[in-house]
């Protein structure tokens, strides 16, 4: 499908999203120049009006052409595996330090949640 376009392209961006790997492998495999785009860094145009596939497609690539793209680090096949382990290990980190620091916030009397933040109540007078 793009083997038509190939001399006049400059390369094939694509979003970085759970599932990036077999694309940006198979695209690669066939010789193309792909840049890898950080979903979360690329700034939306504020003048779309529309919102779907088609038109960040466009944008994505109005971006590369300004070379504004905010691109991500393609890791070698060989590396992504042990990546891959160490972030979930560091989501498991960051899970149990947060179970753990709930635990000893509950434990303290006067404490109290209302949203996300802990409020501080009056403290209670001492025990006789």
């Amino acid at each position: 499908m793009l083997e038509p376009f190939k001399n006049s392209m400059d390369g094939v961006v694509v979003e970085s999203t759970y599932n990036w790997y077999w694309l940006v492998d198979g695209l690669q495999k066939h010789g193309y120049q792909v840049h890898l785009a950080n979903p979360s860094a690329v700034k939306q145009y504020e003048g779309l009006k529309y919102t779907d596939d088609r038109w960040d497609s466009f944008w994505l690539a109005h971006m590369k052409r300004l070379n504004i793209l905010p691109e991500g680090y393609i890791y070698p096949k060989k590396q992504r595996s042990v990546r891959d382990l160490l972030r979930r290990r560091v989501l498991f980190v960051h899970q149990r330090t947060s179970q753990i620091l709930q635990g000893v916030i509950a434990r303290r009397p006067g404490v109290f949640f209302k949203g996300k933040k802990p409020k501080e109540t009056e403290s209670l007078p001492p025990k006789r």
